[in-house]
């Protein structure tokens, strides 16, 4: 799925993504780290992959919107 960059903390290398409808996903160092990238800028076009999550319950609250019950394990910069 593609994303835009949206914050990213090189210190903890987390950060959000924007979908393409607005919502906003966190993503974590793990996420990151399998990505293979050194830092990230708001506004990069990213792909990102998911992974559902047990218990649902984490999701962040309202404006969850479709990432609801999914984490991100994978964010690389989007190739054309």
């Amino acid at each position: 799925m593609q994303a835009t960059a949206y914050t990213f903390d090189p210190e903890t290398r987390s950060g959000s993504v924007l979908l393409d409808d607005g919502t906003p996903v966190p993503f974590d160092a793990a996420a990151f780290d399998a990505g293979g990238l050194r830092l990230l800028r708001p506004g990069q076009r990213v792909r990102i992959e998911f992974a559902e999550e047990s218990g649902g319950a984490e999701s962040g609250g309202a404006g969850s919107g479709g990432a609801a019950g999914r984490r991100v394990t994978l964010v690389t910069l989007q190739t054309f």
